[in-house]
C-alpha cells in the first residue's frame, strides 16, 4: 500500500508543484495520474521513489515512511520506466534486463531464467538477450524497457509517460501488455499520462490532477459518470462522455447471468432434453467448477449412444470474452464477426454470463433511442394474420 499523508511539494523561488495531497493506494492497484501539463502528476509519482523529496507531509510505503528509508534501497525495491527507454546502448539485452538482479546479487542462473521468461512474456526471441538496443525499433525496446522494470520482482512499478513516443498501433500494443502483466503478476503500477484515454483504459483508479491539487480521485467509470466540476469534463469531453457507455462500462452490464449449461460428465440424452426443453440448439458446457470447458451442439449429438455417452466427448472449444471487456469489443464479436452470443468469464475462466445480440440491441437501444418519441401519430399499426392473404394479392 502506497499513501500520501498532507504532502507538499514546493521548488524555490516559492513554485508550488503539489499542495496538500492525501491519497492512498491499495497493493496490486492499476493507478494512473492524469492532467496537464504542470499539474503536477509526475512530481507526485517521483517521491514515491525519492527523487522528489516533500517539502511538507509524508510518503508511505506499507505503513513505513520512506524518508526513513535510505534511498538506494528503496529504489531498488521500486521499478522504474520512462519515456526514453532508459536502455544502456553499450550493454546487451540479457544485461540491461539484468542491472537491478545484479546489484542484488542473485545467482547467474536465476537471472538468466528470469530474463528468458520475461523476453517469452513479451514475445520476443530468446535470440534478443544478445543484442544492442540499437538493434531493437522503438516498440521492442519498450518492451525490454518494462521488462527491465519487472525482473528484479519489485511489487511497485513506476511508469512516467513511457508510450508517449510511441505510434498509435505500438502504443496500444504495449498499453495491452503492461495491463496483462500487471494482473498476472500482481504487481502495483503508478502510471502519469496526459492522454484520458489511456488512463481510462489503464487504471483501476485514476488522480485527476490540475495546478497541484487531486481534482478527483476515482474509477473511470465513476470519473465517466459523475465528473467532480467542469475541468474534469472538459479533460473528458462530450464525445468521451456520450460514447461512455460503450467505451469504459464493461459487459457486465449488459450479459445475461446464468446462462443455459450443463455439466461435462453429464450425459448427451440430458443434453437434449434441457436444450428441447429451453428451445435451443447448443449448451455451454462446465465442469464440477462452473469453468468454461466449451459448447456441445444439437447437430454434432449421435442419437444412436445417447444412453450412455458423455457430454465432454462432443464439446468444441468456443471464443469467451473475459467480465470486464468494454462492450465496445463486445458488440464487435457480435455485429462484425457474426457471433449469435458468446460466453463471459471472470480471470479465474468460470463461467460469469453471456453476451446476446438480443442484449446488445437492448443495450443501444437503451442508449440512443430510449427517449425517442416519433412524431405525428405514434401507433404502430400490425398487419393481422387473416389479412395477409389480401395484401399479398396486391404484391
Amino acid at each position: 500500500m502506497i499513501e500520501f499523508k498532507n504532502v507538499s511539494k514546493v521548488y524555490p523561488g516559492n513554485k508550488v508543484a503539489v499542495e496538500n495531497i492525501n491519497l492512498k493506494f491499495e497493493t496490486g492497484e492499476f493507478i494512473c495520474f492524469v492532467g496537464t501539463s504542470g499539474s503536477g502528476k509526475t512530481t507526485c509519482m517521483r517521491m514515491i521513489n525519492r527523487m522528489n523529496i516533500p517539502s511538507k507531509g509524508t510518503v508511505l510505503i506499507d505503513g513505513r515512511d520512506i524518508s526513513k528509508t535510505n534511498e538506494i534501497n528503496l529504489r531498488r525495491r521500486i521499478g522504474y520506466v520512462i519515456q526514453q527507454i532508459g536502455l544502456m546502448p553499450h550493454m546487451k539485452i540479457y544485461e540491461n534486463i539484468t542491472m537491478v538482479p545484479k546489484l542484488l546479487k542473485w545467482s547467474e542462473d536465476k537471472m538468466n531464467k528470469v530474463a528468458r521468461e520475461l523476453l517469452k512474456k513479451v514475445d520476443l526471441p530468446e535470440s534478443y538477450l544478445d543484442c544492442y538496443p540499437s538493434e531493437l525499433s522503438g516498440g521492442q525496446q519498450q518492451r525490454i524497457g518494462v521488462i527491465r522494470a519487472l525482473a528484479a520482482d519489485q511489487e511497485i512499478i513506476l511508469m512516467d509517460e513511457p508510450f508517449g513516443a510511441l505510434d498509435p498501433i505500438t502504443r496500444d500494443t504495449l498499453q495491452q501488455l503492461v495491463k496483462q502483466l500487471q494482473r498476472e503478476m500482481g504487481k502495483t503500477i503508478i502510471f502519469v499520462t496526459h492522454d484520458m484515454d489511456e488512463a481510462l483504459k489503464l487504471s483501476d483508479r485514476m488522480v485527476v490532477m490540475d495546478k497541484g491539487q487531486v481534482v478527483q480521485f476515482d474509477t473511470p467509470d465513476g470519473i465517466l459518470a459523475n465528473p467532480a466540476n467542469d475541468f474534469v469534463r472538459e479533460m473528458l469531453g462530450e464525445e468521451r462522455l456520450n460514447r461512455a457507455q460503450f467505451d469504459y462500462e464493461t459487459v457486465e452490464k449488459m450479459m445475461v447471468l446464468e446462462p443455459i449449461c450443463i455439466l461435462e460428465n453429464q450425459t448427451v440424452a440430458e443434453a437434449i432434453q434441457i436444450m428441447r426443453k429451453n428451445r435451443v440448439d447448443t449448451l455451454l458446457v462446465v465442469n464440477e467448477e462452473k469453468h468454461l470447458m466449451g459448447q456441445v451442439d444439437i447437430f454434432a449429438l449421435d442419437q444412436r449412444r445417447m444412453g450412455t455417452d458423455r457430454v465432454g466427448n462432443h464439446t468444441k472449444k468456443i471464443s469467451y470474452l473475459y467480465n470486464d471487456t468494454k462492450i465496445r469489443d463486445a458488440i464487435y464479436y457480435i455485429n462484425d464477426l457474426g457471433f449469435r452470443n458468446i460466453p463471459v468469464v471472470n480471470k479465474d475462466l468460470v463461467l460469469a454470463g453471456l453476451v446476446t445480440r438480443a442484449s446488445v440491441v437492448d443495450k443501444v437501444y437503451e442508449s440512443y433511442w430510449s427517449d425517442y418519441q416519433p412524431e405525428g401519430d405514434d401507433t404502430i399499426h400490425q398487419i393481422k394474420p387473416e389479412k395477409m392473404s389480401a395484401v399479398e394479392d396486391t404484391l
